[in-house]
């Protein structure tokens, strides 16, 4: 859990909090949810030990890197917070045991949305008072048997509640189901209560040719395995807790296999994984890997054996166990044979495994209140002894409690260096400090700023270091060291292959320096080789690789060998690389007076160990701890190294022993050696860790360097003087044996390293391999839709080439149709006025016969002919011509009247014809301008026309 204080403090704080009636509010008992009734069909009972909390916004999930990291964790509460675009209402029930169950409720209907074992929570963290992220925590949980974490991040309405979840958390943290009432004394411990047992056995597979392994025999008398040549081969580990609280295996870190017994770590091969996982029962732990004898470093195990002889094979198995800080290593020593290809197997044999004890003694680790917690179980272990039933038997004398084991086999793999993350976040306050101290500075470069050490003191923040560390080292003019690093990188170096093989074990575990050939990698080489031409009295000495990365992760190439060379130069640290060394075992010798006047019972300590201070602290002085320490604790001793000068190296060693001191009295000689490699970097991993360290070191007052570097060149004097030729040469042999060891350990530290390199880099090869394949996938299936897109392509373009050609044959048909209906009303009009004038001429003659007396008695209304009564004799003489003309007269209208009413006949028929007609065309006209191909034609007319309009 990461809080702001220890948990103490946090307990006591929480006691006014709980009282807040809003608070109060927000948290409910177990209770809460109410009985079953009040839950939905199927959903699972909250544990009936939990507390739930009510009010709060799930803002969503996201994978990380680092589960155990506060600054990533942090990083990513501030992602999700800002990004999240949907937040969901959500009820948390956190159980009050470490067995139980954290559940994701919907606050509405307490169904259950999701649930996370407290066994897979790794990590707590809530966002820092003053920032955005103050109402928010996050917690981050794995699958099981992967390495996939993830971080899951919640606001809380009402702020202060946040500590009580945290505080809930903790309690499932700390707390067991069947843990006993809080006045009930807890059993004493037995000697054995923190040894844990476990079973490991080892079974062989050999390629039968019919494309299944089956595992080899062992030979009855000898108990050896019996192997074949040239076979393709498969380790299978069983690994099985047999006693004491059982402890989580989260990983196989790696399998290892070597000819020999008593082998180095160095000389163990890295075998390629097939599989890990829990055994069907869940009893067992199993780890399958391949093994191909065919390969050189296995030609041992290759070749036939005699009859009467055999040979041992070590096996190691290292795994990864929550509880455990470290990874722990189980080392299997077995007989093996190598059989004739014609020789028989069905000869009469035990078992087909090898089965092994291993007690692993633990002890608790004394966490402080800011120290990041690795486990989510009750307690976090550090291993102190890992021994083998076979050497309990074989071992005479039983080692003193305490004591780190170290024996052939080696538990815990050194830190990579380059390790650590380092945030460019800082207060404003502080910013606004250095702006101002800059600024002053840059008017009279020449004298430093007195409130400068006392800034540096606390640490130069990230996005500033580049910048203040040029001024400290006086490269604020150096454009002719610039001018001279681009003509010294065109030169040949006499040390170019030392250089090339150190570059790749140069901060391996720093993104920038990872990939060979990368730019980091590059601008690194060029540094180094620049230097070992610029200076070549010294020339390239392992460890300035180191201080070179460093620097370039601050500045450009140029910059950072102008850097270089200062430190080099004006801080005392090419002195130490000197052919016979001699200011290093001066520096040897100051910091031995140091530790017997500071810390005396752990200079008599090593006194009696005969462990002396080149043992353990050449490192330290050769590299400026940026071989091994955390890259946090690396920048603030450049910072100091670089304000205050090379004394400072002795103030972080002696810290370093002072904070150690507890557990480095406790150990034998090799178990220092071990501490000071592995445990003691890994502590500081933590940045509040890195920070106490180094306000210590600075609280520190280192006097008398100058007395004792005289004390040490009279007592070298003295030797000198009183001792033979032969006792000279004996010591100065004893002191290249010494640096012989040395070198031999720093040799299996890089062998460490470059066994965890080659675990990466097959972990990178494999992922973009898988990535090869799925876009080689998508390549073919691109491909593959490329060409059907072709084809569809031209069947569309065949299609509308016939349209066109349907279209045109359309459009001369419908024009045809439109010109034929077109003389047919142009004929039905002059129809319609020839109908017009004939009756309007009726309507004239009938008018003009209406008008005449003589004529309306003879016609009716209607234009019919009306019969005329005979009149008086007396006036028919009288009227005989007249009669007899109005008789031709009447004839002769009869007659046009006659013709009249035939055309108007006729124009009636011819009328109705072309109505006719006409009701047929418009018909047509109307179906065709319904249907899609008269849509299509008018849009082929339209932009027809429109590219017409263009083109004049």
């Amino acid at each position: 859990i990461v809080g702001n204080g220890s948990e103490q403090q946090l307990q006591q704080e929480l006691e006014d909090v709980l009282m807040d009636p809003s608070v109060t509010e927000l948290v409910g008992g177990p209770d809460h949810l109410g009985g079953p009734s009040d839950l939905s069909p199927g959903t699972p009972v909250p544990d009936e030990d939990s507390v739930v909390f009510s009010k709060l916004t799930y803002l969503g999930c996201a994978s990380v890197n680092a589960p155990r990291s506060e600054v990533e964790a942090l990083r990513m509460v501030s992602i999700l917070r800002s990004q999240c675009q949907m937040p969901l209402d959500v009820t948390l029930s956190v159980p009050g045991v470490s067995e139980g169950t954290v559940r994701l409720l919907d606050p509405q209907t307490s169904t259950e949305i999701a649930n996370y074992p407290i066994y897979k929570i790794l990590f707590c963290v809530r966002g820092h008072d003053g920032t955005p992220e103050s109402d928010c925590f996050a917690f981050t949980e794995s699958h099981y048997n992967t390495e996939i974490f993830r971080i899951h991040v919640f606001r809380c309405e009402i702020q202060e509640a946040v500590s009580r979840i945290l505080y809930s958390f903790a309690t499932a943290f700390r707390r067991s189901a069947n843990k006993a009432p809080l006045a009930a004394k807890a059993p004493p411990l037995t000697p054995d209560s923190d040894v844990f047992t476990f079973t490991v056995s080892l079974e062989i597979k050999e390629d039968d040719g019919k494309g299944t392994f089956s595992a080899v025999s062992k030979d009855k008398d000898r108990q050896s395995f019996k192997l074949r040549p040239g076979m393709v081969k498969k380790i299978v580990i069983y690994v099985q807790q047999t006693s004491n609280k059982e402890l989580a295996i989260e990983r196989c870190f790696g399998l290892l296999l070597s000819p020999g017994k008593n082998v180095k770590n160095s000389d163990m091969h890295l075998l390629d994984l097939e599989s890990m996982g829990k055994s069907s029962d869940g009893k067992s732990y199993i780890i399958t890997g391949s093994w191909n004898p065919n390969t050189p470093q296995f030609q041992a195990v290759n070749e036939e054996t005699p009859k009467d002889k055999f040979m041992y094979m070590t096996t190691a198995v290292d795994l990864v166990i929550t509880e455990v800080e470290e990874p722990v290593r189980f080392l299997l020593e077995t007989r093996v044979r190598v059989c004739s290809p014609n020789e028989r197997l069905f000869w009469p044999f035990s078992k087909r495994s090898y089965t092994e004890i291993f007690y692993l003694k633990l002890r608790p680790v004394r966490m402080s209140s800011n120290t990041e917690r690795k486990s989510n179980s009750d307690t976090l272990y550090e291993v102190v002894s890992l021994e083998s039933e076979t050497e309990r038997e074989r071992r005479k004398t039983t080692a003193s409690p305490g004591i780190l084991s170290c024996g052939s086999h080696d538990n815990d793999e050194p830190l990579l260096s380059g390790s650590g993350d380092v945030s460019k976040e800082c207060g404003e306050k502080i910013l606004e400090t250095w702006g101002d101290l800059l600024s002053k500075w840059h008017l009279n470069l020449a004298v430093r700023p007195k409130q400068l050490p006392a800034l540096v003191r606390n640490g130069v923040p990230e996005a500033l270091r580049g910048e203040v560390w040029q001024l400290l080292a006086g490269c604020h003019n150096n454009d002719h060291l610039v001018e001279e690093y681009r003509t010294l990188i065109t030169k040949e170096s006499p040390q170019d292959s030392a250089i090339t093989r150190d570059i790749n074990r140069t901060f391996p575990a720093h993104d920038y320096f990872k990939d060979t050939g990368g730019d980091g990698q590059d601008s690194l080489y060029k540094i180094c080789k620049a230097y070992s031409v610029y200076d070549e009295e010294i020339g390239y000495c392992q460890g300035q690789s180191f201080l070179a990365a460093v620097l370039l992760l601050h500045m450009p190439e140029e910059q950072a060998f102008s850097v270089l060379v200062k430190i080099m130069f004006e801080y005392g640290l090419r002195e130490l690389f000197k052919q016979n060394f001699e200011d290093l075992h001066c520096k040897f010798f100051q910091l031995e007076r140091l530790m017997q006047e500071c810390i005396p019972d752990l200079y008599t300590h090593f006194l009696n160990l005969s462990l002396e201070a080149h043992m353990y602290a050449s490192q330290w002085f050769l590299t400026l701890f940026t071989a091994k320490f955390p890259l946090y604790m690396v920048f603030h001793i450049i910072d100091l190294l670089l304000c205050e000068g090379i004394s400072v190296i002795f103030n972080v060693a002696l810290a370093l022993l002072k904070t150690s001191k507890d557990d480095l009295l406790q150990t034998d000689f090799e178990g220092a050696l071990k501490f000071f490699r592995v445990p003691v970097p890994k502590r500081y991993r933590s940045e509040e860790n890195a920070k106490k360290l180094m306000e210590l070191a600075c609280s520190m007052k280192v006097t008398k360097l100058k007395k004792y570097e005289k004390e040490y060149h009279t007592i070298r004097e003295q030797q000198e003087q009183q001792e033979a030729p032969i006792e000279r040469y004996e010591r100065e042999n004893r002191r290249l044996q010494d640096a012989n060891m040395r070198l031999e350990q720093e040799n299996d530290d890089l062998a460490h390293e470059l066994v965890s390199s080659k675990i990466a880099l097959r972990k990178d090869l494999d992922n973009a391999e898988e990535k090869s394949d799925a876009l080689n996938k998508e390549l073919l299936i691109t491909k593959q839709k490329l060409v059907e897109s072709e084809d569809e392509k031209r069947r569309l373009e065949e299609e509308s080439a016939q349209l066109k050609e349907m279209c045109r044959r359309e459009l001369d048909k419908s024009e045809s149709e439109i010109r034929k209906n077109g003389s047919i009303i142009g004929e039905y009009k002059q129809v319609n006025t020839h109908t017009l004038t004939h009756t309007s001429l009726c309507v004239f003659v009938q008018m003009k016969v209406e008008g005449c007396e003589k004529c309306s008695i003879l016609f009716s209304k209607e234009g019919r002919l009306k019969v005329i009564s005979t009149r008086k004799e007396g006036s028919e003489e009288d009227t005989d011509e007249e009669k007899e003309a109005l008789k031709n007269q009447l004839r002769e209208m009869e007659l046009e009247l006659a013709q009249t009413k035939l055309q108007l006949v006729e124009a009636e028929c011819k009328i109705q014809d072309l109505e006719h007609h006409l009701g047929l065309a418009l018909n047509e006209v109307q179906a065709a301008k319904k249907t899609w191909f008269n849509r299509t034609l008018s849009s082929i007319k339209t932009v027809t026309g429109a590219q017409g309009k263009e083109s004049v």
